[in-house]
């Protein structure tokens, strides 16, 4: 503890010296006249933090900088024969001459193989080639073309994780990375927090409309995200409207297998000071079983002010309504006929944001709500579970239920973010974070056939500093938290990342990029883990902060002139503390939460993109995880006993695509390959099932522009009609074929 303090203390002091340092620090003042401008993508978004060098004749640097959070850049007028030089992993090196006196606008084409601009691994926006952690980003684009209805199914493409759905679409889904369990990812929504009080999140019935970009940093983030942010956060990026743009209009209609059904429709547009955009849509499914269907409809929005030059106000809301029958693991026996869950998500927030020349203030109110009921009152008739030659030893009966959970998260944050840009000898910018969070945390746990509830509610407070060294060739972030929980109380959570670029180049052998990440996580316990009055599941006032340690080390090399991409990551995770239920007592039958668990997990992310063509992208990753229980988190299942694999994760696993962008034709071919897991029968089949074997997914869309206005697509799943199980028990989809249009006006 007092080592701890003492850390504390030393980076509250270093933290204390930059902000003094770039408050007292004069801007730096050009005796000559400057040369101005501003940095630019294709598409007109201004890019941050790209290198710009002021070039004579001979190829030496007259003068460097970074460009500001607004693209910006100023450089000294010294030498009337320089060029302009700007340069980015990711984008395709500009040269210009420069004219005094008037903004120098540069445009970077983006490269063969791009890179993405990420806010999730800083709390701001930055170019992925300036940040240690891992990150995938799933663009706009990619989602399109990929025609993914659900984000569950985008995620499968993603290195480093497994996502386990329960059967059919709609169903239970979960998302482990990297070894960790299914509560470890912190889902944000434009920021806001998404998960239930202690992690839970289901993606179950998440559909992937009217989001322009998905982002996954993996590792663990507690340091700047807080408690939940154990193994990786994933963020939601909300579609926005353009200013100064006229109405635009889209629609999207497509059926198709199981009685698949989708529907949704969006306007945005934007005037010169305000901008706007609202998605609707509606999907449908039958699913492959009984008792299956899964209805979901969906209403977001989002819409921004311009209030002053410097500042700017953005609301947004997300509304989510869904039901899916429950028929349990058909696989083994009869489906329930009359079991169901329903759930229903809603999400409201507002940010105001002044940005100064050198200072942004952020303030932020947000308020996510989340209703699920599981209900089963008809008793279907009992059954023996049996499977390929397994029989279970004894009939299992049918019980009703009728429960239902009501949660409330308030969250309000202020972020604070200094900038100290400096140039010649060490070109680049120090920036410095203060945010401070707060979570107000409200639950209603309710048994509707006992008529038992309870209301339990918590306040947490969590305070971060955040420190980002930015130079041409480095960057360097160092970060800490300091969490008041009101569940296991204080905590004190560190992290640290860089990124050095050891080769600027172009050519055969491009751009070499290493990295390096290291952290710590904390999750607090769920509401019903700390609260829960169920004698089977009893709530513990006591438990301690679950808590995971995280390192991973990487290389990136591009090469062929940006037309290819490699890149490999080690990783070792530690998960301690984990909360699971103990047997206290026999007669009467009552269980408790405890932190009895520990699971280690290590291994590689591999990964490649080819772009051969321009029209044509290759891609290819294959992961290895090797989990192991340390100590059992159950004290009944083989399957989670020390020694094990960590449940339902794969040893191996990756993916290979191929999309093509023609114009008028565009085409997402790919492979999805899952080995071996350690898994449970859970229902007594003698001979047990221990694991589930691996098995490779084949999918695919193609899509023609008929008009200008109108474009058709197919997508098809599962092409070569694997049957295959998840969670054992649970039957997957088969074949299915879906076709739709697509319509822009």
């Amino acid at each position: 503890m007092q080592s701890r303090l003492s850390a504390c203390a030393f980076f509250s002091s270093l933290t204390l010296l930059v902000v003094l340092c770039v408050v007292i620090t004069p801007r730096v003042s050009f005796a000559q006249s400057a040369l101005a401008g501003v940095v630019a993508d294709s598409s007109g978004a201004a890019l941050a933090r790209v290198p710009v060098r002021l070039v004579d004749p001979s190829g030496a640097t007259q003068g460097a900088t970074l460009t500001d959070p607004t693209g910006r850049f100023t450089l000294p007028a010294t030498c009337p024969t320089c060029r302009i030089v700007a340069s980015l992993p990711g984008f395709v090196t500009t040269v210009v001459t420069p004219v005094s006196g008037q903004d120098n606008r540069i445009e970077l084409a983006v490269a063969p193989v791009r890179e993405s601009v990420v806010v999730t691994a800083t709390r701001d926006a930055a170019p992925s080639s300036q940040v240690g952690a891992s990150v995938t980003v799933f663009d706009g684009e990619v989602i399109a073309r990929r025609g993914d209805v659900l984000v569950g199914d985008l995620l499968r493409q993603a290195p480093g994780v497994a996502v386990v759905q329960n059967g059919g679409r709609g169903n239970v889904t979960s998302l482990f990375v990297r070894g960790g369990e299914n509560d470890y990812t912190k889902v944000l929504l434009d920021g806001i927090p998404l998960n239930e009080p202690g992690g839970s999140f289901n993606f179950g019935g998440l559909t992937a409309g009217h989001f322009e970009r998905v982002e996954l940093v993996r590792g663990a983030q507690s340091a700047i995200f807080g408690s939940d942010a154990m193994a990786g956060v994933l963020q939601l990026v909300s579609l926005r409207g353009r200013l100064g743009s006229r109405p635009a209009f889209a629609a999207d209609v497509s059926g198709g297998g199981y009685g698949s059904e989708q529907l949704s429709g969006r306007v945005s547009g934007g005037s010169a000071r305000v901008d706007y955009s609202l998605h609707a849509s509606g999907y449908r499914t039958d699913n492959r079983v009984p008792n299956n269907r899964f209805e979901s409809n969906t209403v977001s929005f989002t819409a921004g002010a311009v209030l002053t030059s410097a500042a700017t106000l953005r609301v947004v809301g997300r509304i989510e309504d869904g039901s899916a029958g429950a028929p349990g693991q058909t696989a083994f026996g009869r489906p329930d006929r009359d079991a169901s869950f329903t759930q229903t998500h809603a999400v409201g927030g507002l940010t105001l944001e002044h940005r100064g020349s050198r200072v942004t203030h952020r303030l932020s109110y947000a308020l996510a709500t989340s209703e699920q009921r599981s209900t089963n009152l008809l008793l279907d008739a009992p059954y023996t579970p049996t499977y390929e030659g397994r029989t279970a030893p004894f009939e299992f009966y049918d019980f009703a239920y009728d429960s239902g959970s009501r949660f409330r998260r308030h969250h309000a944050s202020y972020q604070a973010d200094i900038r100290l840009a400096h140039g010649f000898v060490l070109p680049g910018a120090e920036i410095f974070t203060v945010a401070v969070d707060w979570d107000g945390e409200r639950g209603t746990l309710r048994d509707y056939l006992s008529a038992v509830e309870t209301t339990p509610s918590r306040n947490n407070v969590g305070a971060t500093m955040q420190h980002q060294h930015i130079s041409g060739r480095l960057a360097v972030t160092t970060g800490i938290r300091f969490e008041d929980n009101a569940s296991f109380g204080g905590a004190v959570v560190p992290r640290m990342s860089a990124a050095v670029l050891v080769r600027r180049a172009d050519g055969v052998l491009g751009a070499t990029k290493l990295k390096a990440n290291a952290g710590t996580g904390i999750k607090e316990p769920t509401l019903r883990q700390s609260f829960s009055l169920s004698q089977f599941d009893l709530g513990n006032p006591d438990l301690k902060a679950e808590r995971s340690r995280t390192i991973d080390l990487g290389i990136e090399q591009r090469l062929l002139d940006d037309r290819a991409k490699v890149e490999v990551v080690w990783f070792d995770n530690a998960f301690t503390n984990q909360i699971s239920t103990r047997t206290v007592s026999f007669s009467p039958y009552t269980a408790r939460y405890f932190n009895v668990g520990r699971t280690e997990a290590r291994g590689w992310e591999l990964g490649a993109t080819i772009a051969p063509l321009t029209s044509v992208t290759l891609s290819a990753s294959h992961t290895i995880v090797d989990s192991e229980i340390i100590d059992a988190s159950s004290e009944f299942s083989d399957a989670l006993a020390a020694g094990q694999w960590a449940l339902r994760r794969p040893r191996h696993s990756g993916q290979a695509q191929v999309a093509i962008d023609r114009g008028r034709f565009s085409a997402d071919f790919g492979a999805a390959w899952i080995g071996r897991r350690n898994d449970s029968d859970f229902s007594s089949l003698v001979p047990a099932i221990t694991h589930a074997d691996g098995h490779t997914l084949w999918r695919g869309q193609v899509a023609w522009q008929v008009v200008s206005q109108a474009s058709a697509f197919v997508r098809f799943e599962n092409l070569t009609n694997v049957d295959y199980m998840e969670p054992l028990g649970y039957q997957a989809w088969g074949r299915t074929a879906h076709a739709g249009l697509r319509l822009k006006f």
